[in-house]
């Protein structure tokens, strides 16, 4: 699919072979690029002869470039695919996006599956709507890591969980991965009853045998909204569901750790929440690999935060209100509580939001909304203002879940919002900030 270039950056080896907006990007090389990655892939070389259709939609001309081996072009598409994205063809039985209340924002809703959004932005990919000629083209590009979202090697539970007729055939093309020297990272997210206890042990020993090329596994639990009419019959994970996990999971890292030199896999935060288990230390999570799952990231934060905390000691701070989701809630105020005995006057408070608009079950600062945070925040004595976790925003920090503003939530509670990172010295210099 033809690109039609929006603008150049100033100074880059585009501009500088005088390519302009308004063009389209036909080919490099005598190859007709499609999206991003073949944009990337045949652009890597230091010389290039493009091929653009001019701004008058007629003329076509060509173009030499030259640049370091690897320097980006510096053109800047329409789109930043460069074509359409890949929309999922599963109904998961597990699907959070299924379980969204009517009434949300549209792009809440859009369900993507794209082999390149997994290379280029981390996201993970069930791979069903992956042909051969895909899978050919990642092993040729050496596209990797690809972050794969595996739930299960047996193939009929594998069909049954994502509901897709190709989603058993996810193995076969993890092994052609493996085969080609594509790394990948796994994520399986636990179901009570479906994919738990013996087929987790399965599940975990199948992907073992892909490693090195199997870099990582995340094992997750399934997260249940209250908004789950007319879909799969799941049970929640409880604390006994929670425990069942991390005594499958734990011994076997200890075992890949004396085998293979690594755990090759972790469990989420929220297994050890659930079961009341302390966390580990951030020692055992290694490299941090699957962070944005949520492993590892509640350790980190804290230790983040005691690292930073002498650097305020004798200090003071203006009145504050910390407002997190109920499953850190508990750790945050630790932290604090350890802020307070090295620190002047110190004087705030942990809130713990109970998560109405998804459901009590819901316990991550991540989704909680502005209007829970207006209903069980107005009247407080909350201090001079509240610091929340950045991402209960939307990327840009405009707007919260339920499109409620920041500052919207601010007018009604009567104190300013301020986000912190996911970041424990963050946290320590938002409280001290002036």
């Amino acid at each position: 699919m033809a690109s039609k270039i929006v603008s150049v950056d100033a100074g880059s080896p585009a501009a500088r072979a005088g390519l302009r907006a308004g063009e389209t990007l036909l080919q490099i090389d005598g190859t007709a690029i499609r999206d991003v990655l073949d944009y990337k892939f045949y652009s890597y070389d230091a010389r290039l002869t493009l091929r653009v259709l001019e701004a008058d939609g007629e003329s076509v001309r060509e173009v030499r470039v030259r640049k370091r081996e690897g320097e980006p072009l510096g053109l800047n598409f329409e789109h930043y695919l460069m074509d359409g994205m890949k929309q999922c063809s599963n109904k998961c039985v597990f699907c959070f996006i299924d379980q969204l209340p009517r009434g949300m924002r549209k792009t809440l809703y859009v369900k993507d599956d794209d082999a390149r959004m997994s290379f280029l932005m981390g996201n993970y990919i069930s791979m069903t709507n992956l042909s051969d000629a895909d899978v050919d083209r990642i092993l040729r590009m050496h596209i990797s890591p690809v972050n794969i979202s595996v739930q299960t090697t047996n193939p009929e539970l594998r069909v049954k969980m994502l509901q897709n007729r190709r989603a058993g055939e996810a193995l076969r093309i993890m092994k052609r991965f493996a085969e080609g020297g594509i790394t990948m990272n796994c994520q399986l997210v636990v179901c009570k009853g479906l994919n738990d206890g013996e087929e987790l042990r399965r599940s975990l020993n199948d992907l073992k045998k892909l490693y090195p090329a199997v870099n990582t596994i995340s094992v997750v639990p399934f997260g249940m909204t209250r908004h789950r009419e007319g879909l799969y019959p799941l049970e929640a994970t409880d604390k006994p569901c929670a425990e069942a996990i991390l005594d499958i999971v734990e011994p076997f890292a200890q075992e890949c750790l004396r085998e293979l030199g690594t755990r090759l896999v972790w469990c989420g935060d929220e297994l050890y929440l659930k079961a009341e288990r302390p966390l580990p230390n951030t020692v055992y999570y290694e490299e941090f690999t699957q962070f944005e799952n949520g492993i590892g990231m509640l350790p980190l934060f804290m230790e983040e935060f005691r690292l930073a905390l002498p650097d305020y000691e004798g200090r003071a701070a203006r009145p504050f209100t910390i407002a997190t989701g109920t499953a850190a809630a508990p750790s945050l105020a630790v932290l604090l509580d350890e802020a307070a005995a090295k620190c002047d006057n110190l004087s705030g408070r942990v809130v713990a939001i109970r998560n109405d608009f998804f459901g009590p079950l819901v316990s991550v600062a991540g989704l909680i909304t502005g209007q829970d945070l207006i209903a069980q925040l107005k009247g407080r004595d909350l201090g001079e203002r509240v610091l929340i976790s950045a991402n209960m925003l939307r990327d840009g920090g405009d707007v919260f879940l339920d499109d409620c503003t920041p500052e919207q939530v601010s007018d009604a509670i009567g104190v300013p919002i301020v986000p912190v990172e996911i970041d424990g010295a963050d946290l320590l210099a938002k409280i001290f900030e002036d």
